[in-house]
């Protein structure tokens, strides 16, 4: 990844609708969907109001986050974690994952509050499925091994068309 593409007001627009609140502390597009909607959001590591913010790739397609509110309900995180404990290239892979989190997040700002915690439960464990797929979408495939796997079990979540409409475009 390159890095981020700023948002444009049509951009935060679709992001608002698929949050259904405002988005905060946007930093910029980490990933487009194939439809054209940004579905992964940088946001900065301190929000508006000065709180700490560790979640750098925030996923905001409303269809991708309910397949993983699905995946997590299967117990796939637990699953996970037990193949990190059995598993030390997995588990090297996943601190790589972690590093690479890191390293992304403190190329945008320094929070001292949040230093060396990623997301997600990396580098030990796996306690959000949206943070990995987050990253994977953001940061692109091979770099979170976890992430990757999620999204192949998402599959082509994008085929039914936007999950959202853009201002001014046909409902």
């Amino acid at each position: 990844m390159t890095g981020p593409a700023s948002p444009d007001v049509v951009d935060l627009a679709v992001v608002e609708a698929q949050l259904g609140r405002a988005p905060r502390a946007v930093h910029g597009i980490a990933h487009r969907c194939p439809c054209g909607n940004p579905d992964v959001v940088c946001t900065q590591p301190r929000l508006e109001d000065g709180t700490p913010f560790p979640t750098t790739f925030y996923l905001t397609c409303p269809r991708a986050a309910s397949m993983i509110g699905t995946l997590e309900a299967s117990g796939l995180m637990t699953k996970m974690s037990q193949r990190l404990e059995a598993d030390e290239e997995l588990a090297r892979a996943y601190r790589r994952a972690h590093e690479a989190y890191l390293a992304f997040r403190e190329s945008i700002a320094d929070v001292p509050e949040i230093r060396g915690v990623s997301a997600g439960g990396m580098p030990t464990r796996v306690k959000c499925l949206h943070v990995l797929a987050g990253q994977a979408l953001g940061q692109g495939r091979g770099v979170n091994p976890l992430g990757d796997e999620v999204l192949d079990l998402m599959g082509d979540f994008w085929a039914a068309g936007p999950c959202v409409q853009g201002p001014g475009e046909d409902r």
